[in-house]
C-alpha cells in the first residue's frame, strides 16, 4: 500500500519477482483490492499458487508521523508484515511506504541485532567504477563516534553480501582526506576505524563520492540524506538539461540518434529503479526501504537485494564483525 504508485505497481513488481526468481511472496494490505489488483495485472487464481495475501486493514501515509503510526496502527501493513518476519513466516519485508514508519516497526517488532547501539539505512549509489554503499542516509540525524564505527560494519558486510567485495574498503566522508580534517565526531570515528581489523582508506570528501575509490562511505544520516536527494536531483536535472540541449538544434539531434544507446545506458546506470532499494541495516531481521516512486522494475530489484541478503546470511557477518572488533553499546 505504500509509495506513491502502490498498489498496483507494487504488485506488478512483486509478480516479476516471482517469475524470475525462486521465491513465494505475500503481499500486505485489504484482501479485495489486492484480488482486484491481481486480476488486473493478468494473473488469474489458477496462477497465485506462489503468491499468497495478507490480510492488513491500515496503511501508514507519507506525511504520518513515524512513532504516532506504529502506536496507533497495529494493523498496518509494516506491523503485519514485520510480524511475520518475527514469527518465521516470511524472510524479509519490502516496503515502498514511509520509511520512518518501517525503521520504526522494523525496531519495535524485530529489535536490534547483538551489540548495534542504532540501526539505520544503507543506499548504494553508482560511480564511475562499482557501486559504493553509503550508510547512514537518514535514521540517525544526531550521532557519536561509535554509532559511525558500526555504520562502517554493517556497510562492509551489505557491500560483500551485494557485490561480492571480500574486503571493501571503508571512507569516512569528511571536509578534507587529511585526518586533521573534520569536526569532533569525524576525528573520532577516525580513530575508531583506524584501530579497527575493517579495510580503513582515511578520510574522503564529498566529490570522491561517485569515483568508486572505496566500495563503503560513511556518514551520519543528516549529511547521507542530503547526499542522496542531491543525488537523485543531480541525475534528473542533468537528464533534462542534456534534452533541452539536443533540441536547440539539428546537429545535436541527429548525434543524440547515433549516441542513443549510450544515453539508455547511461539512463540505466544511474536510476535508482537498477539499484532496488535501501537496506535497514542492524535490525534483528531483513527490511528492505524502496524509493517513494519506485516503478515495478524497482520493486523487483529491491525484493532482489531482499534475496541476497537473506541467502547470504548478512546480519550474521554483521554480528560476528562487531565481536571480533570488541565495539559493544
Amino acid at each position: 500500500m505504500g509509495g506513491d504508485r502502490g498498489p498496483g505497481e507494487i504488485i506488478r513488481g512483486a509478480l516479476l519477482a516471482v517469475d524470475e526468481y525462486d521465491l513465494e511472496t505475500i503481499l500486505l494490505g485489504p484482501r479485495e483490492l489486492i484480488e482486484k489488483e491481481l486480476t488486473r495485472a493478468g494473473c488469474p487464481d489458477s496462477g497465485r499458487r506462489r503468491i499468497h495475501i495478507e490480510h492488513a486493514s491500515q496503511a501508514v501515509g507519507m506525511e504520518e508521523s513515524p512513532v504516532e503510526a506504529i502506536r496507533k496502527k497495529k494493523d498496518s501493513t509494516i506491523m503485519v508484515g514485520f510480524g511475520l518476519v518475527k514469527q518465521g513466516k516470511a524472510d524479509a519485508l519490502v516496503s515502498a511506504g514511509n520509511s520512518g514508519a518501517t525503521m520504526a516497526a522494523a525496531i519495535k517488532k524485530l529489535g536490534r541485532l547483538d551489540n548495534v547501539i542504532r540501526p539505520g539505512i544503507a543506499s548504494i549509489f553508482p560511480t564511475l567504477k562499482s557501486p559504493v554503499v553509503i550508510m547512514d542516509v537518514g535514521a540517525n540525524v544526531e550521532c557519536r563516534p561509535q554509532y559511525l564505527f558500526q555504520f562502517a560494519v554493517m556497510a562492509s558486510s551489505c557491500a560483500h553480501v551485494l557485490f561480492g567485495n571480500q574486503s571493501p574498503k571503508i571512507g569516512l566522508l569528511s571536509i578534507g582526506e587529511e585526518a586533521g580534517k573534520g569536526n569532533t565526531l569525524i576525528k573520532e570515528t577516525h580513530d575508531l576505524l583506524k584501530k579497527s581489523s575493517l579495510d580503513y582508506a582515511g578520510n574522503v570528501e564529498g566529490r570522491d563520492v561517485f569515483q568508486g575509490n572505496v566500495d563503503v562511505i560513511v556518514c551520519d544520516g543528516f549529511v547521507g540524506n542530503i547526499c542522496l536527494k542531491i543525488s537523485e536531483g543531480l541525475a534528473e536535472a542533468a537528464m533534462k538539461m542534456l534534452g533541452q540541449e539536443i533540441k536547440k538544434s539539428l546537429p545535436a539531434q541527429l548525434g543524440y540518434l547515433l549516441a542513443r544507446k549510450a544515453f539508455r545506458d547511461f539512463r540505466k546506470r544511474v536510476d535508482y529503479a537498477e539499484y532496488g532499494g535501501a537496506p535497514l541495516l542492524g535490525i534483528n531481521g531483513i527490511g528492505i526501504i524502496s524509493h517513494g516512486k519506485s516503478t515495478a522494475l524497482a520493486i523487483k530489484n529491491a525484493i532482489k537485494v531482499a534475496v541476497d541478503m537473506v541467502d547470504n546470511r548478512v546480519n550474521d557477518s554483521i554480528v560476528a564483525t562487531l565481536a571480533r572488533n570488541n565495539l559493544h553499546p
